[in-house]
């Protein structure tokens, strides 16, 4: 009975750490493919309200439009791509949204969140790239939290890590 309990005490922990971050569901996508980001705030900062995330966008993600959020105003920052990215109907891409914010609204820190981008993972990158996205997360009192930490390898797990999505093999079919 007691190793019982130890086990639902691990696993109540471990998945208390493991949603103490703001990760973005799909973790993996296709390269070629579009890709709906959702971006999960499960907390505050130090226990005060979120008033606004924002979300700069990696390199080879192109083609973003934010899904509005009642409550919350979108700004997008624009700005060039490091390369062309073919895109849909022939089209080469060069510049594009490269941040997304939302604010004005307030996330208390007992509830959860998510807010959501759409994107196109670029042909031109490869399946095990990963895409890692730097998340601003600002509160109420001034307060901020940056998810921007990179793992420098497999074992580690920073204590702020960028939500990432890994890039698997290509997409079948391309629509939109």
């Amino acid at each position: 009975m007691l190793k019982c309990a130890l086990v639902l005490a691990a696993v109540a922990l471990g998945s208390a750490t493991a949603a103490a971050h703001i990760v973005v569901d799909p973790a993996e996508a296709p390269v070629g493919s579009s890709v709906r980001a959702t971006f999960r705030v499960t907390h505050g900062c130090d226990g005060a309200p979120t008033t606004g995330l924002r979300v700069v966008i990696p390199d080879g993600f192109i083609g973003v439009k934010p899904m509005p959020k009642p409550g919350w105003s979108i700004k997008t920052g624009r700005g060039k791509y490091q390369g062309a990215y073919a895109y849909y109907h022939g089209k080469t891409l060069t510049e594009g949204v490269t941040e997304v914010s939302w604010s004005g609204g307030e996330l208390p820190n007992a509830f959860v969140d998510e807010f959501t981008l759409f994107g196109f993972a670029a042909r031109e990158l490869k399946a095990g790239d990963v895409l890692r996205f730097s998340v601003i997360q600002d509160c109420a009192g001034g307060k901020t939290t940056e998810w921007t930490e990179i793992p420098k390898s497999s074992d580690d797990h920073p204590e702020r890590p960028a939500p990432s999505v890994t890039l698997t093999s290509g997409a079948e079919s391309h629509r939109h």
